[in-house]
This record gives structure tokens, sequence and C-alpha cells, in this order.
């Protein structure tokens, strides 16, 4: 075989035994049918989570979807942010996969304390500046919903969704989503609408090709 030749054949054999370069893997888009959008008396027109009869909810509504599956653990742990800016939390919807570092970085001119006594994950972070070295953080081990608060804005609040899977994403504010580079296989597809609203269907992906799924 000459070199060319050869050559050719051993780049095709990394390309084949490389996950992801031929094979992007299957997709799931659609759209979920997300309530109309909370009003709030004028003194908490800043609310960006709200509570109503006990449910916790974003306003604008949005929701998480991701796919429950039997998925390998992380390789490492990964590391994300909720910043607070202008006295408020953003995103202030956060899915994240269990093991996840989140950083909670001060961009006010002002002191924080942020804190939360959701069972999946309790604690207090105490009073911080915005020069706080290192960026004050926490581990979230447990899946689960946990709700972010500040106790010197009463008005701060910010959702983070634990989850056991890698995958998942935030709709936009039309409740559209999509999500790539899945693996083929039998899974339960989940749309976390708020704190007591998950609906979920069936899905069967191949190795490749897009799936179409719609939540009323």
């Amino acid at each position: 075989m000459n070199p060319r030749r050869l050559l050719s054949h051993l780049l095709g054999l990394v390309l084949l035994l490389t996950p992801g370069v031929l094979r992007a893997g299957a997709a799931i888009e659609g759209r979920v049918a997300l309530p109309k959008t909370r009003t709030a008396p004028v003194m908490n027109k800043r609310y960006e989570v709200v509570m109503q009869g006990g449910v916790l909810s974003t306003n604008p509504p949005l929701a998480v979807v991701y796919l429950e599956g039997n998925f390998p653990p992380a390789a490492a742990q990964p590391v994300t942010q909720i910043v607070q800016k202008d006295l408020t939390f953003i995103p202030s919807l956060l899915p994240v996969r269990v093991g996840t570092k989140v950083e909670f970085p001060n961009l006010d001119d002002t002191y924080h304390n942020i804190f939360s006594y959701s069972l999946p994950k309790r604690f207090d972070l105490g009073r911080y500046r915005s020069d706080e070295k290192p960026v004050p953080s926490q581990v979230f081990d447990v899946a689960g919903l946990v709700t972010l608060r500040c106790d010197i804005h009463e008005h701060m609040r910010a959702l983070i969704l634990v989850l056991a899977t890698p995958h998942f994403t935030v709709t936009d504010a039309d409740g559209r989503f999509r999500l790539e580079g899945l693996p083929p296989g039998h899974y339960v597809l989940k749309a976390w609408v708020d704190s007591k609203t998950t609906r979920e269907t069936p899905v069967d992906l191949a190795a490749d090709g897009t799936v179409h799924v719609d939540f009323p």
C-alpha cells in the first residue's frame, strides 16, 4: 500500500473510532406548552421566581427538558456560575448535573448573602462583596430542586434543578427546545415546568436522526 493510501486508511480508522465525529448522535426537538406569564403586585415586579399556591416557577415561565436514563458518571466535576447582578440572579433557572460545582460571583456594589433551606442542599454563604476571593461556591451532589435566596435582598430568588443526567436544556420563552448528541436507546424524556409539574414521555432514539416531541 502506498504512503498516501495508507495515510487515508489510518485517518479513516481514527474517524471511525472517535465518538461523535462521523455520527453526531440522535437529537430531540419540540415544544413544551408553558403556562401564561404570572402577574405580580407592583412592588414585586422584580421577582423572577414566584410562588403561587405553594408552587415555585420562573416568571416569565420556562421549562427544563432532560433525558432520563442510565448514564456513566462524569469524568470530571463540571463548574458553572450563577451571578448576582443588578440585585438579581442570572440565570434565574439553572439545570445542572449531579456533582456540579456552582460559583456565585457578586457583581454588585453591595453585599449579598446567598442561602438555601432546600432538602437537596442546605447552605449559607454569609455576607460577601464583589472582591471576595475565592468566589463562594457549592457542590450540588443530590438530585432535586434547590431554591436560592439572599438574606439581604428579599426579592432575590433563583432555582437550581439538579439532575442525574448530562442531557438537558432550558426552553426558550415560547417553549421550544432541542437536545443533540444523544446516545441511542430507550429513555424517558421529561419536562420540568414548575416545582409540582413534571411531564414525561418515553422515547426511542436511533443512532442518528431527530425525534420530534411536543409536551401539551
